[in-house]
């Protein structure tokens, strides 16, 4: 079994010589961060120039603006944020293209997806990937999340040999070298089962960008907005998917998803996708905030020129306040018949006999085959099998866990969670 890890130097990080290396290199880069910049580039690398609706723009724009005024950022960070967004311009590209090449997408089904929703950090990851392993369901593998639709000339395998493979590998083999613990929290190997909002990321939506950089301009108007085109949008890109596959229908095909997102905007998820199976997992909101501020701020040695604890657990703690307010408010929005909450210690204790209960509610039998799939899931990925992370919200932020819980009493109150962070 691996050690445990802890990390003293969040608010002073002793960089690595490499990590070291690569914030100087990045000091000697002009980034382009203008829409108009990374849409040439875009039509350049894919050879096309219909971007389709152009409602996208003021979106690209506002994440331009706010990116490029930010004094803190370092130049590796704003090339890292420039290519995020050009890989999304490039996306829309192809995805219009075989839009309109193939318009009969349009009517392939999605059909009963078993939808996971919940607070970052609490099992949505590990129930995912856990219900990704029986082949009955399609999932979406992290290098299929990034990149749809092949590059001209590229075609779709599905495996290894995928050239949007390769090109995830290399992403995923750069994360370990320079931020090998964030690596540990948060696995992004090609084949890791990911979040279906990466596909909203060609309609330059989502709150996804949150994770990325501070953005706080950006999550107002991700507030202000009706995010229901962009759930169209993307579920319109697992039609895509689907179709890829070699089903045009749909009828053979029922996708697994996941997405914390989904929290705070169950009625909108609810409304494009009608008949999905909806589980939502329930977390001691405390522990969420300790896990995903150490996450950012860790990975903040490498994006900030200075990392501000106080900001990072200030602006997450009301992130996930705002995620449970509006899950108390909605969540009988989704009715009884397709919907199951998921307490994490439960799921802890036995995620085999949770999965069978969200199969039961999803009307999908437990066959013997998927139950061996799903058991050797496990025995491949033993929890704490790369060491664990030991947190402190105390000893690294400063605050006391009783003190911040209160604004949480209400959330509580609803879903009895556990109680994990004294």
């Amino acid at each position: 079994m691996a050690d445990d890890i802890r990390i003293t130097d969040l608010a002073a990080p002793v960089l690595t010589e490499l990590q070291q290396a690569a914030i100087d290199y990045g000091e000697t880069l002009e980034v382009d961060l203008t829409p108009q910049g990374i849409l040439a580039d875009a039509s350049a690398a894919t050879r096309l120039d219909d971007f389709g609706p152009e409602d996208f723009l003021p979106r690209l724009g506002l994440l331009c603006d706010e990116w490029s005024s930010d004094t803190e950022l370092t130049g590796i960070a704003r090339l890292s944020l420039r290519n995020k967004l050009l890989q999304h311009a490039r996306s829309r590209l192809l995805i219009q293209d075989v839009l309109k090449r193939h318009p009969e997408i349009h009517d392939v089904q999605i059909r009963e997806p078993i939808i996971v929703a919940g607070l970052p950090r609490s099992g949505t990851t590990h129930l995912l990937n856990l219900m990704a392993a029986d082949s009955r369901l399609r999932s979406l593998p992290l290098w299929e999340s990034y990149e749809p639709v092949p590059m001209p000339g590229e075609t779709v395998t599905r495996g290894d040999t995928d050239s949007r493979y390769q090109r995830c590998l290399e992403q995923w083999q750069s994360m370990q070298q320079m931020t090998p613990l964030l690596a540990i929290m948060h696995p992004m190997n090609p084949d890791h089962i990911h979040e279906e909002l990466e596909l909203m990321g060609p309609d330059f939506a989502s709150y996804n960008y949150e994770w990325l950089s501070v953005s706080p301009r950006w999550r107002d108007q991700y507030y202000a907005s009706d995010q229901t085109p962009h759930y169209r949008y993307m579920k319109t890109v697992l039609k895509i998917l689907t179709w890829q596959d070699g089903d045009h229908t749909g009828k053979s095909t029922r996708w697994v998803l996941k997405c914390p997102q989904h929290l705070e905007q169950l009625p909108v998820l609810h409304q494009v996708f009608p008949d999905a199976t909806i589980a939502i997992t329930h977390r001691d909101p405390v522990s969420v905030i300790q896990s995903a501020a150490t996450m950012i701020a860790y990975g903040q040695r490498i994006n900030r020129k200075r990392v501000d604890l106080e900001r990072v657990l200030a602006y997450w703690s009301d992130r996930i306040a705002h995620l449970l307010d509006a899950c108390v408010a909605e969540r009988g929005s989704i009715p009884e018949a397709q919907s199951f909450d998921v307490l994490f210690h439960e799921f802890m204790s036995d995620d085999l006999g949770m999965v069978k209960k969200i199969y039961d509610k999803a009307g999908l039998p437990m066959s013997a085959a998927a139950e061996e799939q799903l058991q050797q899931f496990l025995r491949d990925h033993r929890r704490g099998r790369h060491g664990r992370i030991r947190y402190d919200l105390r000893t690294d932020f400063g605050v006391e866990p009783a003190e911040l819980r209160q604004r949480f009493l209400a959330y509580c109150e609803r879903f009895p969670v556990r109680i994990e962070v004294e």
